[in-house]
């Protein structure tokens, strides 16, 4: 692996885990509200495609 595919493989499963955190919360509060939680699970899910795409650009890379 190189330095540089290193750093964007941290960068991306910090944002990716932000993101799906951030994702998370909204499902919880609005679950509290008796409101729809979909738009929470669908940036908790965006959140962990960010999170893989490392690890999907290396897979793809190396076939």
């Amino acid at each position: 692996m190189t330095p540089m595919l290193g750093m964007f493989t941290f960068v991306f499963n910090l944002v990716g885990l932000v993101i799906c955190l951030a994702g998370l919360t909204l499902a919880q509060r609005r679950a509290k509200h008796q409101q729809e939680r979909w738009p929470g699970y669908a940036l908790a899910g965006f959140g962990f495609l960010v999170a893989t795409t490392p690890i999907w650009a290396q897979w793809l890379l190396a076939g």
